[in-house]
């Protein structure tokens, strides 16, 4: 048994070294952390929950979880002009409310976010084309201050991204990201690095997402032994995305053109990137979105960042029990929201910041009826980074929140339909 082992551990040992021979000897350390202490004039002390809708109203001084995600990856070969990338990411959330918070009492998760393989230098004709498998967060586009993502097409899969095209680059994904026990599969393609004029840029994609029903589930009109409800209406759906980013006066305003169908039709006016809705009745649902973002200098101090969406959604049922305890029947959505944050720089490593954020959703069912919701929201902070600008990080603000409640109360053991907030938070990525 012994002479067996021996040559094995021998191969292994020689394996491990010629590996680490041409592979960087420390690993890429990347990460997020955000985290605080906040209360309310009204409410108690501030916590994961108590934000307000911040999608539509904007981040500042209406965040109060504790979050991070520790990123940890490394070359492990290369030779020839090829490379092999690990990459792998784990995250933490808590309530934020005591020195100990663990998986024990529900107080905090711990998940992985991301384990995936990236091989470089593989095809001849595009050397740096990337071939990937794994789980991955998939070219995520972001609109930082209301902490959306509004093309996000995430999950476990395998691809091929920036084959050299033409002008630009072409990605091509399959990715699975289930709803429950329900497994949904995506064929995500695009094409990004168009510049058809001087101080253009333009980014085109379609998903289609594909639900798979076992032969149990497709027959299941009520309920399956989990006790989740698949709508009879769950068909394949598409959602199509086209960017265009345009410099002038030295900045890069970009405005964002989305469409959408089926179970993937609501997040036109839910600011979801890519969510399939596979509960409700979605079988004639289509929708789009339009959304305009820069990050404007006004003067050499003075900047502006903002984010205006407008999103319509025909012949859905929307969830919104999380608002205001019921939810609205099928029929078409209207969205509109806008965020604008003023940034007054005194030097390298002080600002003021001031938020401003409204958003209104109107709701006709089919049968008529009417339901609306939206709220107001103003936050005032002074930070301190490291350096200027918008996305200057670490930093560490306090901050004073007014938020208000157009259609319900919701505050202060829903006795009032407004409050007001204050605290200090970090935030740092690396």
């Amino acid at each position: 048994m012994n002479a067996k082992w021996i040559p094995l551990s021998a191969a292994i040992a020689l394996a491990l070294g010629s590996a680490a021979a041409s592979a960087a000897t420390t690993p890429d350390f990347h990460g997020y952390l955000r985290g605080g202490v906040g209360a309310s004039t009204k409410d108690g002390g501030t916590q994961s929950g108590s934000e307000f809708q911040k999608n539509y109203l904007g981040r500042l001084g209406n965040e109060f979880d504790t979050y991070g995600e520790v990123e940890l990856g490394q070359e492990v070969f290369n030779k020839d002009s090829k490379s092999f990338y690990v990459d792998s990411m784990f995250s933490m959330s808590s309530k934020g409310t005591t020195d100990n918070e663990h998986t024990g009492d529900s107080s905090a998760d711990f998940g992985l976010k991301q384990f995936n393989v990236q091989a470089k230098g593989l095809i001849a004709a595009s050397p740096d084309a990337v071939l990937w498998a794994g789980k991955r967060f998939y070219q995520r586009h972001d609109l930082h201050i209301i902490d959306t993502k509004y093309w996000n097409v995430s999950g476990y899969g395998a691809g091929v991204e920036k084959i050299k095209a033409g002008q630009g680059d072409l990605s091509v994904a399959w990715i699975r990201n289930d709803q429950g026990p329900l497994n949904i599969n995506y064929a995500d393609v695009r094409y990004a690095g168009l510049s058809p004029w001087a101080g253009s840029w333009i980014e085109l994609g379609v998903d289609y997402a594909m639900p798979n029903k076992t032969s149990a589930q497709d027959k299941l009109d009520d309920t399956d032994s989990s006790g989740i409800k698949y709508s009879t209406g769950t068909d394949k759906g598409v959602m199509l995305t086209a960017e265009l980013s345009q410099q002038m006066l030295g900045f890069w305003p970009k405005t964002v053109f989305q469409y959408a169908t089926k179970g993937l039709a609501q997040n036109m006016v839910t600011q979801g990137g890519g969510w399939y809705d596979a509960w409700r009745d979605n079988q004639d649902a289509k929708g789009f979105r339009v959304i305009n973002t820069a990050e404007a200098p006004i003067t050499d101090n003075l900047q502006l960042a903002y984010v205006l969406t407008y999103g319509q959604v025909k012949n859905t049922a929307l969830d919104w029990a999380t608002w205001q305890g019921n939810s609205w029947d099928k029929g078409d959505t209207d969205m509109f929201s806008a965020v604008l944050r003023p940034i007054y720089q005194w030097d390298d490593y002080n600002k003021t910041m001031l938020e401003l954020g409204y958003f209104q959703l109107d709701h006709k069912t089919t049968d008529n009826g009417k339901d609306k919701w939206g709220g107001k929201k103003v936050t005032l902070s002074q930070a301190w980074s490291a350096g200027r600008g918008l996305l200057a990080r670490p930093e560490i603000r306090v901050y004073t929140t007014y938020i208000k409640n157009d259609q319900g109360e919701t505050f202060n053991n829903s006795t009032s339909d407004h409050d007001v907030r204050f605290g200090v938070q970090a935030e740092a990525w690396w």
